[in-house]
């Protein structure tokens, strides 16, 4: 159990939820096939953002929406256990990790973090070639065949995704 009431206040909040609780029942499977792979930044509320619903879409997030070696997992396993046709990749504006590698790595240190340059950091130094690389990375996937994937920006000032690629 947790330690000094560092949790208390979302799990008070939780309380109040499961008090209404209205989901039970539901599948675990992509109702809509669609799996979203988005950033970590909580500006952005991917099920809304899309016009969906709980149990609709398969939502991953990583630092910079990147398409990791554990999102490709991720998703071929969605794919042929939970009914994911389709993939969008969603990047957003004003992202942390529009940045170098070394600037990443660097500015956690600033920050007095640790030396983590023996982590895999999600850099993005051009964005939207990285949103191209990391939707052909699924696109050229011998375990996704038949799996659409696009990529998509979000704007964080205006609630708006507009296609990429």
């Amino acid at each position: 159990m947790p330690k000094g009431g560092a949790f208390a206040d979302v799990l008070a909040a939780n309380e109040e939820y499961a008090a209404g609780f209205g989901l039970a029942g539901l599948s675990g499977r992509a109702g809509r096939g669609l799996a979203v792979v988005t950033c970590i930044d909580s500006r952005i509320e991917p099920l809304p953002m899309l016009g969906l619903r709980p149990g609709d879409a398969k939502i991953l997030r990583t630092p910079g929406a990147r398409v990791t070696r554990d999102v490709l997992d991720t998703l071929v396993l969605g794919a042929h256990l939970l009914d994911v046709a389709r993939v969008m990749v969603v990047a957003h504006t004003d992202c942390r990790m529009a940045a170098s590698e070394q600037e990443i790595h660097a500015a956690v240190r600033a920050a007095g973090g640790p030396d983590t340059r023996s982590l895999f950091v999600a850099a993005a130094p051009d964005p939207e070639a990285v949103l191209r690389e990391d939707v052909q990375r699924i696109r050229s996937s011998p375990y996704l065949p038949g799996v659409e994937a696009a990529g998509f920006v979000y704007d964080v000032e205006t609630g708006r995704v507009s296609a990429v690629c």
